[in-house]
């Protein structure tokens, strides 16, 4: 990667400044315990990639924010959108494509079949326990789509080691927005649960400006009514052996432009994930999961009278040996059953996806090692044979450095194979090789950490003006860099991080679409006894996108300026049971897209009160 621009350098060292002036002392906290990164439990700590948490703590501070708004706080993520938070939304993981990243819901995969990226705008941060983000390539852990990594959203669990408890949030903001969830867990005598309902309501704002194409801008308002449902209900019949039910079912009717005169433009969105897991300790050293997943989506474009589904089962079973202290092994197979339903009829209607897959985690010393291999057998298609191999050393107590190498895949959406009209069923899935390295230092209460990456990925799909559609035409090479920091000191938090990429396709050498060259964020929260203070600022810089031009109906290149959005937060605890959270965000209302010819919401408050039994 070329050398950075004095002015970028200077600017990342402003962001990290604050975290290193005031590095003293630790302040303790609880270990943070995941499942993405090698498919079973373990401890943040003993991860080893590219592996961040976004907690139940800043979900709560995030106010009326959408998943995808609260992800682009995190290193290494950007999004696109069509105008607002109930507009089709793409979240992209190191600058590979949108439909890329794999979204789970508790391990249950619910990416579209059809469309080939998530409904992320179905998504509500009231369900959520945490989001564990992945980056870089993990399809040998999970299988297609997981080029740019895997999101795996945790929804709300019953805690096993608490009474009932129950808790509720009402808020109300900017846009005529009204927000309220409320929910209760618990365990008693084996059994534990959970249910959270939610509900939403914005008038919002216009979805496009007149920039946008073909004519579609219409100036009024573009809201959405939203809601949800989750839980889960498990039984622990004897030690070591739990049966868990989880579900998730969330809905949005979101409002969009298209032109002043047509009809009422408005979606219908429903994401949905179930699974049932089978949990038994068969002996000291060998654990067994069985799990069965159900997920399904519905899009209704009113606007455009265009509907489809999908349909996906899951049935894994994984073995976790534990060869010694410091060994494990985990064996799998996993069959995945796609049943697309369209508007249009398509000649091919399932797909069926039989896997099997190993996983090594090793320990001596200061060496440690994971690697991870899967052979997917699609059908249509034959096989697909994907690895991954690890390496960290700790260099001291502090300081660990790691090198990783892995592959990926994207298989073809059932649009891309057998749309009508455009139909191409010889399409090859786009596939990746993607290495990195790391450092990561933690001493007291400072983290640093730095990754460099790339990832070349190859028969890129294309749409083919010449042929009428989609074409394995394209190759890219991403590269980049992340810097992190974050420092906890008696009272006060400061975090930090910047992104550097080289996002290239590398047919023509132009930087791929909607992909800024750097990012930089900066935040710092204070805590005055019941009263908890915070800032965050985040700069984002310029981006090219296509434009149509509004007499030719051309297309062509046009540039998004880059932004930078500063962000107020406040919280009070009147008592352990009550609190009210505060969140501005772009106090100074810029104005800025995340793509060409659509807006965003510009300066806007959000109140929230929050009651815990």
């Amino acid at each position: 990667m070329p050398l950075l621009p004095l002015r970028h350098t200077l600017a990342a060292a402003f962001c990290f400044s604050p975290v290193l002036v005031f590095a003293q002392e630790s302040v303790a906290r609880l270990e943070t315990v995941v499942v993405t990164p090698n498919r079973q439990m373990q401890t943040l700590a003993d991860t080893m990639g590219d592996m961040t948490v976004v907690g139940r703590e800043e979900l709560q501070r995030s106010g009326s924010d959408s998943i995808s708004t609260i992800l682009a706080r995190q290193p290494g993520i950007q999004i696109t959108d069509n105008g607002g938070r109930q507009t089709p939304t793409g979240v992209m993981l190191r600058g590979a494509n949108a439909n890329h990243t794999l979204l789970l819901i508790d391990g249950v995969r619910v990416n579209s079949s059809v469309q080939g990226g998530a409904n992320w705008m179905a998504m509500d941060p009231a369900a959520i326990e945490r989001i564990e983000i992945l980056r870089g390539a993990a399809s040998s852990l999970y299988g297609s789509d997981a080029i740019g990594g895997v999101i795996n959203i945790i929804t709300r669990k019953g805690d096993t080691e608490k009474p009932l408890t129950a808790w509720a949030d009402l808020g109300v903001g900017s846009q005529q927005t009204v927000k309220s969830a409320t929910g209760f867990s618990g365990a008693s005598a084996g059994w534990d649960y959970a249910l959270t309902a939610s509900m939403a309501d914005s008038e919002g704002f216009s979805a496009t400006n007149p920039a946008v194409a073909f004519g579609n801008h219409d100036p009024d308002k573009d809201g959405y009514h939203q809601h949800s449902l989750s839980g889960s209900l498990g039984y622990r019949w004897a030690s070591g052996h739990h049966l868990g039910l989880t579900f998730y079912n969330s809905y949005i009717n979101g409002d969009y432009d298209a032109g002043v005169w047509g009809p009422p433009a408005y979606a219908l969105t429903r994401q949905q994930a179930y699974s049932l897991t089978s949990t038994n300790d068969i002996s000291a050293n060998w654990q067994s999961v069985l799990r069965f997943g159900l997920s399904k989506e519905y899009y209704d474009d009113r606007g455009w009278d265009s509907r489809f589904s999908t349909l996906q089962r899951s049935y894994s079973w994984q073995n976790n040996l534990r060869l010694s202290d410091t060994q494990k092994l985990a064996l799998y197979v996993e069959r995945i059953e796609e049943r697309p339903q369209h508007s249009v009829s398509m000649q091919i209607d399932r797909r069926d996806t039989n896997a099997v897959g190993a996983i090594y985690n090793g320990r001596w010393g200061r060496h440690s090692v994971q690697a991870s291999l899967r052979n997917d057998n699609i059908s249509h298609y034959g096989n697909e044979v994907t690895g991954g191999l690890g390496y960290d050393f700790a260099l001291s107590d502090s300081l660990t450095v790691g090198i990783a190498g892995n592959t990926g895949f994207h298989a073809p959406t059932f649009s891309d194979l057998y749309y009508p009209g455009s139909e191409n069923p010889d399409l090859n899935p786009e596939k990746s090789r993607n290495i990195e390295a790391q450092l990561q230092y933690e001493r007291g209460g400072l983290q640093l950490g730095a990754t460099i990456y790339q990832n070349k990925i190859r028969d890129l799909l294309t749409w083919d003006n010449a042929t009428f559609r989609m074409e394995n035409v394209d190759r890219a090479t991403i590269r980049g860099a992340t810097l992190t920091a974050q420092y906890e000191w008696h009272a006060t938090t400061l975090r930090a991080s910047a992104d550097f990429m080289r996002p290239r396709n590398d047919n023509t050498g132009e930087r791929l679409l909607r992909r800024a060259r750097q990012q930089y964020r900066v935040a710092a929260e204070h805590r005055f006894d019941a009263l908890r203070v915070g800032a965050e600022y985040q700069f984002t810089g310029n981006r090219e996108d296509t434009a149509v031009d509004p007499v030719t109906f051309a297309s062509y290149r046009s540039t998004l300026g880059g932004y930078g959005l500063f962000n107020l937060t406040a919280s009070y605890d009147f008592s352990s049971k009550a609190s009210v959270q505060v969140r501005w965000n772009n106090v100074f209302n810029k104005d800025y897209a995340n793509a060409y010819g659509y807006e965003t919401p510009g300066s806007n408050v959000f109140v929230n009160l929050s009651l815990r039994m």
